[in-house]
């Protein structure tokens, strides 16, 4: 049986492998397919022109950030045309907006006496655009966290005090965006979005499929989630959302989903 991770971030957003490094580390796992889903970048898959490297295949993909009433939404975008000039401007503009909104997490920091700088993110980050995980990590590095998670629980999480929101995209314009560019929107980790019913406003914008198969998510969501898809028609994903080292406990491969959700995806791109 052939096997999927379909939520992977490589050095090119806030994961820390290289995407080579990641093709050897499925190969190891098994996995028979995986999809770059960088935060608001495809440079990642610009590294693999056939798309597929040692037997594994690659399916191109985005997460698009985006906001709604102060909360943060990922949109995952599967199959997309990741050379079309609409996307790569979009991206490239939500980039900037991740920069912008660093340096005003920055100030509030600085602001509270914690001394860190843009240059001590952008060390972390040496190949990608910035995130609130680089953040915290430069922050974690300067030993003034004890941990990501506590980075995230008193300053950078929504609502904590030195969060900012900064994304001037709405989930509406991405599920348009990702079908624009032959895609497939799916919602990201939707166990984090508050109220719940915002998925339902999703639907009505256009989205396609959720992503029911994730580390974080009970069984009791997993049950849920699939029970949302069947009700509605959408497809079903799932991942491990890998970041290496930056999420050490999160391991790839950690959701092995069967290709036949690969083979639905397809489906539903190639009968538009």
């Amino acid at each position: 049986m052939k096997f999927a991770d379909l939520h992977i971030h490589s050095f090119y957003s806030d994961g820390t492998s290289n995407p080579q490094k990641i093709i050897e580390l499925s190969k190891r796992e098994n996995l028979s397919c995986i999809a770059f889903t960088d935060h608001d970048s495809v440079d990642a898959i610009l590294n693999f022109p056939n798309l597929v490297y040692q037997g594994v295949e690659i399916i191109p993909a985005v997460e698009i950030t985006t906001e709604e009433e102060r909360c943060e939404i990922h949109i995952l975008g599967y199959l997309i045309d990741y050379q079309n000039p609409l996307l790569l401007k979009k991206l490239d503009f939500l980039r900037n907006m991740r920069l912008e909104r660093i340096k005003e997490m920055i100030k509030k920091l600085n602001n509270l006496n914690i001394n860190i700088s843009l240059e001590d993110v952008k060390s972390i980050a040496t190949h990608s655009c910035l995130t609130r995980l680089h953040l915290a990590r430069a922050l974690l590095k300067r030993g003034l966290i004890s941990s990501v998670l506590e980075g995230f629980q008193r300053y950078l999480g929504e609502n904590s005090s030195c969060y900012v929101a900064g994304f001037y995209f709405k989930p509406s314009e991405a599920i348009r965006l990702i079908k624009d560019v032959d895609g497939i929107p799916v919602i990201a980790h939707p166990y984090n979005i508050f109220p719940q019913e915002k998925i339902f406003s999703f639907i009505d914008y256009g989205l396609e499929g959720i992503e029911v198969y994730y580390p974080e998510h009970t069984l009791s969501q997993i049950n849920y989630y699939e029970g949302l898809a069947k009700k509605y028609g959408l497809l079903i994903t799932g991942g491990s959302d890998f970041h290496g080292e930056a999420k050490p406990q999160i391991k790839l491969g950690t959701f092995k989903v069967p290709y036949s959700i690969v083979e639905e995806l397809k489906k539903k791109r190639y009968e538009r």
